[in-house]
């Protein structure tokens, strides 16, 4: 007989486990299906947590060899580990999962270790090491998330045809590493290894990075990274690759040059991801799927079937982001509890995680002018910021974009120092409709990086910064 539940979540990740607690909060039976023994599916355990790992120390490794004499500082004979700079980030990953378990121990959800697929539309089939077991509930929660897309003509085999899995866990720093995709993961991961010496090549198909993000954020990330070592290759499109015992030759071509070929120890395909739903048997449940895999949901992120609903990176509704997924897993759960929850998908913040970093929330310059939006500008550059001066700190900028007719903020954009942090002030101003004379208004301390914000938005609502 198959054992009930109230809730069942398939996955374990992000989306999976903050619903699994959110539910448990709430009073229900929770039981989680996970086919990885560990829990924190893609994210904790071969995605956000082991890159940011890897981002902090080659970011010390850089510092502490280019940057700190200008401290007063010299170091002499530095010497990289970076066997014990793995290890940390596998102790890092360990530590974050072990955390994972305690809370689902304290919040008595079971986890169900196997592969879960529809048998109805209420019923789970868990196939494990152990064996088969049925499962049924009230509500299944889908939170599957996503896998690296391959390119057709050259499969993952993560030895030189590296996905963001296999680039984490390289044994060696290789010479010379090619990227492929000029987005959050491939900029990321190629920061990690040309902090540590490695020659690397960006390869993009489009004439910018990170494309989607404001044009002045991406041209002076751009300009940040090209004067860090890394080399790029816009408007450029991959036409093969071949891989031996030596290495790879990536072929190319551009807009600039026909064709190409970019030697290399190994290739990182970055070029996006797709959603996780293969196996799951969705057509048991009356589940509907479009074109390219994704779960189709409601304004509620029910599905076709009203016991199911799916929410993280296997839906099409916002970008693949863990938060996205988190606050998706919440409002899910809440909906179920008959609450009234929701999701602001306008205040959802972006971040790359490369150094200075980058994140932005709401509109983009291009998105405005697109709409026929009227708009102001307020930009402070972190050089005019004193905080920015004593830390040694100075690039990048804050622009603050606010509506002509009413003052209201409709989108901030940030490269710099500590940006990852700096953005959640920015989402919390829009989530509550702020203007930009509100947070000119509020005092913020001195010296800080914050302050930066506060100009812009001065210089956004009256073009009257203070310290520029």
């Amino acid at each position: 007989m198959a054992k009930a539940y109230n809730v069942i979540v398939v996955g374990a990740g992000p989306g999976g486990y903050v619903a699994a607690i959110r539910a448990a909060q709430l009073g229900y039976t929770v039981a989680v299906v996970e086919k990885r023994k560990e829990l924190g599916g893609t994210c904790l355990n071969v995605g956000c947590i082991p890159s940011k790992a890897l981002l902090e120390s080659s970011e010390h490794y850089y510092r502490t060899k280019h940057e700190l004499a200008v401290h007063g500082i010299d170091v002499e004979g530095v010497t990289l580990r970076f066997d014990v700079m793995q290890a940390r980030r596998e102790k890092v990953v360990a530590q974050t999962v072990e955390g994972i378990r305690y809370l689902f121990k304290k919040h008595k959800i079971e986890h169900l270790i196997g592969h879960g697929s529809f048998v109805d539309g209420e019923t789970i089939e868990v196939t494990g090491d152990s064996g088969t077991e049925l499962v049924t509930a009230d509500h299944i929660i889908l939170a599957t998330g996503s896998e690296p897309v391959a390119l057709p003509f050259a499969p993952f085999d993560e030895q030189r045809i590296l996905s963001s899995t296999g680039a984490l866990a390289l044994t060696e720093v290789p010479k010379r590493l090619v990227v492929i995709g000029g987005g959050y993961i491939g900029l990321e991961m190629g920061s990690v290894y040309a902090r540590l010496g490695c020659d690397v090549h960006v390869v993009e198909l489009l004439d910018s990075i990170v494309p989607l993000m404001d044009k002045e954020l991406s041209a002076t990330l751009l300009k940040v990274l090209k004067k860090q070592g890394m080399s790029f290759h816009l408007s450029t499109k991959v036409t093969g690759i071949e891989s031996s015992e030596e290495g790879v030759q990536v072929h190319t071509e551009g807009a600039k040059v026909t064709a190409s070929t970019l030697a290399a120890d190994c290739v990182l395909v970055a070029v996006g991801r797709k959603p996780l739903t293969t196996g799951l048997k969705l057509e048991a449940a009356g589940v509907v799927v479009d074109g390219r895999g994704f779960i189709e949901v409601d304004d509620r992120l029910r599905t076709s079937n009203p016991r199911v609903w799916a929410i993280g990176d296997v839906i099409r509704r916002g970008p693949m982001l863990a938060h996205k997924a988190e606050e998706e897993a919440v409002a899910v759960c809440e909906r179920i509890d008959k609450q009234q929850p929701h999701v602001n998908y306008e205040t959802i913040p972006g971040v790359i995680y490369t150094w200075p970093e980058v994140a932005s929330v709401g509109k983009s310059e291009e998105e405005l002018k697109a709409e026929g939006t009227a708009y102001k500008i307020g930009k402070f550059p972190f050089k005019a910021s004193g905080r920015a001066r004593a830390a040694e700190e100075t690039e990048g900028f804050v622009k603050v974009l606010a509506a002509e007719a009413d003052d209201r903020i409709l989108g901030v954009h940030m490269i710099g120092p500590r940006c990852s942090d700096l953005i959640a002030e920015a989402v919390v101003a829009m989530e509550f409709c702020a203007s930009a004379e509100d947070i000119a208004r509020i005092v913020h301390a001195h010296p800080t990086f914050a302050e930066p914000f506060k100009e812009a938005a001065l210089m956004a609502t009256a073009n009257r910064p203070i310290h520029l």
